[in-house]
């Protein structure tokens, strides 16, 4: 039996459908937190409410996989390499030292040391991996084809990351090697059925979880789902602070978004199961 640390949240399903939510912790050790600078800039970044936004997966006999640690404290979505998903473009790290919008995590000089950032990926990162792999083969051993589903969101205007206004449906299938065109192609038909924007491989082609595990040939289809958090959270204007970010969740105004999104996990179901 693998173990669960008390740290990642799972949720064991029987159909061909695994759902990772890596980025919606806020738990930040102690230890940790006493080297950052600011508590609030150190959550800023996280996927609000994306685990109440999916929280129907399960009765669709989905798997759920979520860790409750910050990215702040190391991004499991990232290359444990510490190589760049998107060499030249702007973006965090494995450790991130410093906000989307380029604001520092760490005083100069204590930011996470090669020893540090070997004990957090130790702790956090691999036995994340661990449990999804675990999840994977599971599922694999019961389906002729699953699907990874690796759910996200983000502010729809960071400056330092993408010009503009992000689409609201960000499709990353690692330029399509990590899964079939067909599930691409019917996730952006009810993308465009919703009457909201969507781009696939734009900005966003998937980070490691989606890039390391999507293999079709074996009967892993993965794809990674980037939402603007306009779609379900009212987001503020002006630059986000401590006073406006998060905005509440509520569920009224997240309800047509949410239900595009239960369309999108029964078509990955459908997907899995279709020879």
């Amino acid at each position: 039996m693998i173990e669960t640390p008390p740290w990642l949240d799972v949720v064991e399903g029987s159909g061909p459908l695994l759902v990772s939510m890596p980025h919606t912790g806020t738990e930040i050790p102690d230890d940790v937190e006493s080297q950052l600078l600011s508590p609030w800039r150190s959550r800023c970044d996280a996927d609000w409410a994306v685990d109440r936004l999916y929280d129907f997966a399960a009765g669709l006999g989905a798997t759920i996989i979520r860790t409750r640690i910050a990215r702040t404290v190391i991004d499991v979505n990232r290359d444990p390499s510490g190589r760049s998903l998107y060499p030249g473009q702007a973006t965090t790290g494995l450790c991130p030292t410093e906000t989307f919008d380029g604001e520092l995590l760490y005083a100069k000089g204590d930011e996470p040391g090669e020893i540090e950032i070997g004990l957090r990926r130790e702790r956090y990162f691999d036995p994340y991996h661990a449990r999804l792999a675990h999840e994977l083969g599971r599922l694999r051993g019961k389906h002729l084809k699953i699907v990874l589903y690796d759910a996200h969101s983000i502010r729809s205007v960071i400056p330092r990351l993408f010009d503009g206004a992000l689409p609201q449906f960000n499709i990353g299938t690692n330029s399509g090697q990590s899964c079939d065109e067909m599930l691409t192609r019917a996730i952006e038909r009810l993308c465009e059925a919703s009457g909201h924007t969507h781009i696939t491989n734009g900005r966003f082609k998937g980070g490691w979880i989606t890039r390391h595990y999507g293999d079709p040939a074996r009967g892993i289809h993965a794809i990674q789902m980037e939402l603007a958090c306009r779609g379900y959270l009212r987001e503020p204007d002006e630059a986000p602070t401590e006073e406006n970010w998060p905005a509440p969740y509520d569920p009224d105004f997240a309800a047509p978004l949410r239900a595009t999104l239960q369309q999108i996990l029964e078509a990955c179901l459908q997907f899995a199961r279709t020879p």
